[in-house]
C-alpha cells in the first residue's frame, strides 16, 4: 500500500512543471554527510567547485530507474558536474546493493534515514526529485519528476551565461 501511494505520487510528479527552490529562503551552501552504499561517507561540502545533482530515488520507482543511465552518462562525461544518488526508501542495504548491481550507476549513492532526511531539504514531495547545487553548494533548481542530463546541462549553460 505504501509503495502504491508513493508510486502514484511519482506518477503525478511527471505532470508537474519543474519547481524552483524557494526564493523566500536565503541562498546558503548546503552541507550534510551521509553513508555511501559501498561503504564510507560522503560530505556534500567535499564537492564544492562542481555543479552537484542530488537525485532522490527508490528501487520501486519506475521513473527513477529510467533516469539512471542518463544521469550515469552525465556524471561520467561532465567533469564539472557530479551526480549523487540519495536512496530514499526504508529497506535493507542489501536490497540497494542488488539494485545498484543491476543498474550500475557511475555516481555515488547515499543512504538516507527516511525519518531524519538531510536538511535543508527534508523529505522529497515525489520520487524522483533532483536538486541542483551550484559550485558554491547553493541549491538553485529543483526538478520534481524525471530529469535528463540534457536538461541539467542546458540549465547550467543558461545560468553561467546569464
Amino acid at each position: 500500500m505504501k509503495h502504491t501511494a508513493l508510486a502514484l505520487l511519482a506518477s503525478i510528479a511527471l505532470a508537474l512543471p519543474l519547481a524552483p527552490v524557494s526564493a523566500e529562503e536565503p541562498a546558503k551552501p548546503v552541507d550534510f554527510e551521509l553513508e555511501q552504499l559501498d561503504g564510507g561517507t560522503l560530505a556534500i561540502a567535499d564537492l564544492r567547485g562542481q555543479w552537484v545533482v542530488l537525485n532522490y530515488w527508490a528501487t520501486w520507482c519506475a521513473p527513477c530507474r529510467k533516469e539512471i543511465p542518463d544521469l550515469s552518462e552525465l556524471h561520467a562525461r561532465a567533469d564539472h558536474i557530479s551526480v549523487v544518488g540519495i536512496a530514499y526508501e526504508e529497506t535493507e542495504p542489501e536490497v540497494f546493493r542488488e539494485f545498484l548491481a543491476e543498474f550500475s550507476p557511475t555516481y555515488p549513492n547515499l543512504l538516507v534515514d527516511v525519518y531524519n532526511p538531510p536538511q535543508p531539504f527534508g523529505a522529497p514531495m515525489a520520487l524522483p526529485t533532483s536538486i541542483l547545487l551550484n559550485p558554491e553548494g547553493v541549491p538553485i533548481k529543483t526538478y520534481v519528476g524525471p530529469v535528463t542530463g540534457e536538461q541539467i546541462e542546458a540549465f547550467i549553460v543558461d545560468s553561467e551565461s546569464g
